[in-house]
């Protein structure tokens, strides 16, 4: 009996050693990310803003993306990797030169994800991807004379009239939530701020209805009340009210984003139209259009006001992007740009002839 409980153990011995072994021998398979940098250069008499992962052996699958059409946020994908060095020594999280904030993470087994928030917006057809040897590494280059303006914070006037900002909920009123908790009033208070951060860096005077997670009037008022005291918060001459919120629906498939006139109102409608192409441009996703509605922010507004449904937080996909900074960011940025269209600016911040 105690010689096959020995047999035993020496078999289960030796399976571990051959399993320990072959593990060894497949992980001596995978590539390695070795570092990351980014700087610009030249080619063909262009200048190019270059990306540059060092890997261990040259063969490597990959694919590079960007989360929408347009964006400053890229996605490297690489199978058959581990993190490697790379992430050992940024501790998964790199900062570089500049605006680039690169995070590093294994998503899966052997499987590594570079995320890179770029200095520039980018599109599909703007940067090209190719390996080189000596040493092995992925290069992603971007032409720079191909790249949509991110909107600038050129200083220029606004003239008198003030931009009146609207986080809708807040505070009592968490509004619409997702269903991994992302509620409306965290991601419409977030865009809000960073539409203030853009319109005030380009010389604008910018009224928020909050700043914080808060009630506008008092924790126990009546609907009406809250929305009045919204809209008791745009001074006398002011140039528009522009209310932001997420939409929500029963079905968790519906998606999309939308922009909202009061009925009657010409200038409303106007600003909602621009504000619906920046929004398509910038945000990507499915334009529901431009409509007509008895919204009490529009109704009883005194300036040309729009409100805008950056996308449905009920929807999977769209909440993860909403709770997400940099698409917050791209959303902050198609707002601003809608805005200065409609007071008669282009986007880069001069004035139309």
């Amino acid at each position: 009996m105690i010689l096959v409980r020995r047999l035993t153990k020496i078999f289960a011995l030796m399976i571990l050693m051959i399993f320990a072994a072959s593990t060894a021998q497949a992980d001596s398979r995978l590539n390695e990310l070795q570092y990351l940098k980014t700087y610009e250069t030249e080619s063909n008499g262009k200048t190019i803003f270059r990306i540059e992962i060092g890997l261990k052996r040259e063969n490597i699958n990959y694919n590079v993306k960007i989360p929408t059409s347009v964006s400053s946020i890229m996605f490297i994908d690489f199978e058959n990797t581990v993190s490697g060095k790379l992430a050992r020594r940024n501790s998964g999280q790199i900062f570089l030169s500049g605006e680039e904030k690169v995070s590093i993470k294994e998503t899966k087994i052997n499987f590594t994800r570079v995320q890179m928030k770029l200095p520039m917006i980018v599109s599909d057809g703007d940067y090209k991807v190719y390996t080189d040897k000596k040493p092995y590494r992925l290069i992603v280059d971007i032409e720079k004379s191909n790249l949509k303006n991110n909107g600038g914070n050129d200083d220029y006037n606004f003239g008198n009239g003030c931009i009146v900002i609207d986080a809708g909920h807040g505070g009592s009123d968490s509004g619409a939530v997702g269903a991994n908790g992302v509620s409306e009033k965290s991601v419409t208070l977030a865009v809000a701020l960073k539409v203030q951060r853009n319109l005030q860096q380009s010389g604008a005077q910018v009224v928020m209805t909050r700043t914080t997670d808060r009630d506008v009037a008092w924790s126990d008022a009546s609907n009406g009340e809250e929305l009045q005291a919204r809209v008791d918060k745009t001074p006398p001459g002011a140039a528009v009210f522009v209310s932001i919120h997420c939409n929500a629906f029963s079905n968790a498939a519906t998606n999309g984003m939308e922009t909202y006139y009061y009925w009657n109102s010409h200038e409303g409608y106007r600003l909602a139209k621009i504000l619906n192409e920046e929004l398509a441009n910038f945000g990507n996703r499915f334009n529901r259009g431009v409509k007509g509605a008895n919204f009490y922010v529009l109704k009883h507004a005194t300036v040309p006001a729009s409100l805008v449904e950056l996308a449905f937080v009920t929807n999977p996909e769209e909440e993860y992007l909403l709770a997400d900074d940099d698409y917050q960011e791209q959303l902050a940025l198609a707002i601003t740009r809608g805005i200065k269209r409609y007071l008669g600016k282009n986007p880069n911040g001069n004035f139309n002839d």
